[in-house]
């Protein structure tokens, strides 16, 4: 299991369309992928779940992912979520 902390840059924040986009790139890999911030920790996958989090452009969250290709998934999500351009 590995652990991150990305700031996110994208700058709308994760609304409906970003959320969607990143549920779409935890999807292709098998790992668990979680994102934590505060006291919330949800899965990555679930787009009902990454919503109720509601994150702002310039909040830092903690991602972690758990499985045979957490290294690419956490390389992945963090190239999504520090991109101001998604």
């Amino acid at each position: 299991m590995i652990t991150k902390k990305i700031k996110i840059q994208i700058k709308s924040g994760l609304e409906a369309r970003p959320v969607a986009i990143l549920v779409q790139v935890a999807s292709q890999y098998s790992s668990k992928i979680y994102v934590e911030c505060e006291n919330k920790k949800v899965n990555a996958k679930s787009i009902m779940g990454m919503m109720a989090l509601g994150l702002a452009s310039g909040e830092e969250v903690v991602v972690s992912a758990d499985g045979d290709d957490e290294q690419t998934a956490m390389t992945e999500i963090e190239k999504y979520l520090s991109s101001a351009h998604a």
